[in-house]
């Protein structure tokens, strides 16, 4: 397999395009020559948010409060909607689902919660905006190596508009017909962003520059912050909001929990920017206790995919409305009126000394 430009970067071959190979693989019908069970991965990630972040941290209710007058309703970047509760972006829902996004798109508009559409979505971003109607939502980005596709995609992200005319031009140009080669454009356009690539924060002021003016202002911002140190980056740059996420854990293993990131992040910028959360959520108790803890919203990203998974756009609808239905049941039995008044005194949290779970793989 050929290395890309970034090769001579490097003493070393690169590794990491193993998992390139691995990936291709399944279009010649060849498989690893063994795998993970992704119920054992699973079974681990209960175990570590049971026992980890969430779990140190505990609701103190409050008594003889009017909860009879009670909201969920909060703002984010001026849009008022019905709790502050988002649908995370998962890319690729047609694993999932046969409709892919557009099914999610719907009900995160008729529940009026915020929809975000992933990069590597399966639908077309026309008919995720159409699906999505007037709903708020963001457009995530994951930003090629060719400056006129990246104003390509971010054009498209701001009209929700059609095929991409710079991609459709470079697959042109390289020979390759997406209707009869599917494989080979989706690899062109995976290799233009992952596999040995990466981008540094020397190139956000240019990109929130060209976001800037194509959407006249609307907000920019950055998601996977766990550092203190990233986060101080993005409000010097000048970023309207960032997501504290380690994207639920299946980027960096061993990382942080993003509950403890959040904690530190709040301390040190809270008053700065725009803070959400997500990674790990399971539960109304998780979003109040995120909320306690400073961030602003609260993206959900394994609940939903898991009710698409199971009965597409009923099972999306169910999840999400229990979800709502949890939050404003724990508002209600903890004696808070509005997500204002949800602060960090409303949680008790001993020291964060939990002990280091052995895991151990199993074959």
């Amino acid at each position: 397999m050929a290395n890309n430009q970034y090769s001579s970067n490097r003493k070393t071959p690169q590794w990491g395009l193993y998992q390139r190979e691995l990936f291709w693989k399944d279009n010649t019908g060849e498989v690893p020559p063994f795998s993970t069970e992704p119920g054992d991965l699973e079974d681990l990630a209960k175990k570590s948010l049971t026992l980890g972040a969430f779990y140190r941290h505990r609701i103190i209710p409050r008594m003889l409060v009017d909860t009879n007058k009670r909201d969920t309703e909060t703002e984010i970047f001026g849009h008022k909607v019905s709790a502050p509760i988002g649908f995370a972006l998962i890319g690729i829902n047609m694993i999932y689902n046969p409709l892919g996004e557009l099914p999610v798109a719907k009900v995160a508009k008729e529940l009026n919660l915020p929809y975000c559409l992933s990069t590597a979505g399966s639908n077309p971003i026309k008919d995720v905006g159409k699906a999505n109607g007037a709903g708020p939502r963001f457009s995530q980005l994951y930003m090629p190596h060719d400056d006129e596709l990246t104003i390509s995609l971010l054009q498209r992200a701001y009209d929700s508009g059609l095929s991409d005319p710079v991609f459709q031009m470079r697959m042109k140009e390289a020979g390759i017909d997406p209707k009869t080669q599917p494989s080979e454009a989706g690899e062109m356009r995976i290799d233009n962003v992952w596999h040995g690539r990466a981008w540094s924060w020397e190139k956000i002021p240019w990109l929130m520059e060209q976001w800037k003016r194509i959407s006249k202002g609307k907000p920019f911002c950055l998601k996977g912050i766990q550092s203190v140190a990233d986060a101080r980056k993005a409000v010097e740059l000048g970023v309207d909001g960032i997501v504290v996420s380690n994207h639920a854990g299946r980027q960096v293993d061993g990382a942080i929990a993003s509950l403890d990131a959040l904690e530190k992040i709040v301390a040190a910028v809270g008053d700065k920017t725009y803070i959400m959360f997500d990674s790990g959520v399971r539960g109304a108790a998780d979003v109040f206790k995120a909320l306690a803890l400073g961030a602003k919203f609260v993206f959900i990203g394994r609940l939903w995919v898991w009710g698409l998974s199971i009965k597409g756009e009923l099972g999306v609808r169910h999840v999400m409305k229990s979800l709502l239905a949890d939050f404003d049941i724990l508002m209600n039995v903890s004696g808070y009126q509005s997500v204002d008044q949800i602060t960090r005194d409303s949680i008790d949290s001993p020291p964060n000394s939990a002990s280091m779970i052995a895991e151990k793989s199993r074959l």
